[in-house]
């Protein structure tokens, strides 16, 4: 049996720059992995019946054709060159719908362990191309570094960042996407900076999706008016979690005591813990 992290990722911003013909927003945002992580186990299974080649457990709310780790194992089967039935069971801890990427690192952390298991040698620019089929956050979770996102976050460039920690809260709603985006008031023309303007100013760069998140979801705007007394509390991605640096001047156990809801505190990861997985 083989036991993997599987890590969360904070958007430190997201703004919308513009839109594509086809429908798609163009997007500049900053990846931070952080050591928040799900659990996947894999073992060998005897199974010998094509559909039930990758059994999931753990995630039984979810359907199987609809499971991003089920839908990873797929695309990579026609590279395999050692296919074998695998049972895998997932401890969840990345709340879902949080803007944290759980299941794209789900996915991701699927490809790197089943392209070693399976013997299918796809290096990683190959899995990550591999990943975007997937979503727009796996490619950064197969290359395991924190990154600058751009295009619709598939663009990367790798870059180091602080080690920091963050106080995140997960408030009690889940976010739907599609119903963010389909908002007239939802700003899509924020103008394109660069990676040293982001350093410069920090402060400056919010998230286009929090305005309307915060009118959509009154829990959203409950748990930012929380973190707001302590800190810049910002949204992350297009999910429900919000967060806030941590300062000396901050008492973090009375923050995480207080909070209206789930609260976590988590540590800056430099790299994922799955960029020297070997079998």
């Amino acid at each position: 049996m083989i036991r993997v992290p599987s890590p969360a990722k904070l958007n430190l911003f997201l703004h919308i720059t513009g839109r594509r013909a086809n429908g798609y927003h163009e997007l500049q945002t900053i990846f931070q992995l952080i050591d928040l992580c799900d659990w996947l186990e894999f073992s060998q299974s005897e199974v010998t019946d094509e559909q039930a080649l990758i059994q999931i457990d753990g995630l039984n709310n979810v359907n199987l054709e609809q499971n991003l780790i089920f839908r990873a194992a797929q695309i990579l089967k026609p590279f395999a060159k050692n296919l074998t039935a695998q049972s895998i069971r997932i401890e969840k801890n990345i709340p879902m719908g949080a803007g944290l990427g759980g299941g794209s690192s789900n996915a991701a952390t699927t490809l790197i362990v089943l392209n070693k298991l399976w013997q299918c040698e796809l290096n990683t620019e190959q899995l990550a191309a591999l990943g975007i089929q997937l979503g727009a956050d796996v490619p950064v979770f197969v290359h395991g570094l924190n990154a600058w996102a751009e295009g619709i976050g598939e663009h990367l460039t790798f870059i180091d960042l602080d080690q920091k920690q963050y106080i995140v809260l997960k408030p009690d709603c889940f976010i739907s996407t599609q119903l963010l985006f389909s908002q007239k008031t939802l700003t899509r023309d924020t103008k394109p900076t660069k990676f040293c303007g982001y350093q410069d100013m920090p402060s400056d760069f919010g998230n286009n999706f929090e305005p309307v998140a915060r009118s959509l979801y009154p829990e959203v705007d409950e748990a930012m008016q929380y973190l707001d007394q302590f800190g810049t509390a910002k949204l992350t991605g297009t999910g429900a979690c919000v967060f806030t640096e941590v300062t000396e001047k901050m008492n973090i156990d009375d923050i995480l005591k207080n909070s209206p809801c789930k609260a976590y505190l988590v540590q800056s990861l430099k790299e994922s813990p799955l960029r020297h997985f070997e079998v």
